[in-house]
């Protein structure tokens, strides 16, 4: 069952204070080269760190100390479970998602697949819930950013390098009605 202060709060969900490094690593991930160097190698580096460690760490964790979720989505074309490492920002007393993936030009699956299908499962440190996400007003969109820019500033550096060229999906997600 939901607790009353709502998504963020029921899985304990927070990121910690930045050390020198993690500032170092948060500020070279919102770089162009960074950006594109975690982008691309970030999801093999996290399996092996989460493998590793039996699921008490994940690379952005221990590199940036930055919390991970799990969200599970439904494939739109394949229809099959895919679950993505992401990155949430606690938002009024819920999670929100920003589909930056690290400033590059497309669009993650994850995000298009909430679009076709926005039933989706999160899962933090054992602790699953099942949510439905919802596409951020544009005054939403613009809190979420800048709650996220607090804690990590590359944010920013993506809107600003895809801004032009693709619109950046936000999603609020909403505990799913039992």
């Amino acid at each position: 069952m939901m607790g009353p202060m709502g998504l963020a709060s029921d899985l304990d969900y927070s990121h910690a204070s930045a050390n020198p490094a993690h500032r170092f690593v948060r500020w070279a991930a919102g770089t162009r080269p960074g950006g594109w160097v975690f982008g691309h190698t970030l999801r093999h580096l996290d399996d092996v760190v989460v493998r590793l460690t039996r699921g008490r760490h994940s690379a952005p964790s221990l590199l940036a100390g930055l919390a991970v979720l799990d969200l599970t989505t439904t494939g739109r074309t394949s229809g099959l479970r895919r679950t993505s490492h992401l990155i949430a920002t606690p938002y009024d007393g819920t999670l929100a998602l920003l589909g930056t993936n690290f400033g590059q030009a497309s669009t993650p699956a994850w995000a298009l697949n909430l679009e076709a299908d926005p039933r989706a499962e999160v899962t933090y440190r054992g602790v699953t819930r099942e949510v439905t996400a919802r596409a951020a007003t544009p005054s939403e969109t613009d809190e979420v950013f800048a709650l996220a820019s607090g804690f990590y500033p590359g944010y920013l550096s993506y809107r600003q390098r895809v801004g032009g060229s693709r619109r950046i999906r936000v999603f609020v997600l909403e505990a799913a009605e039992r």
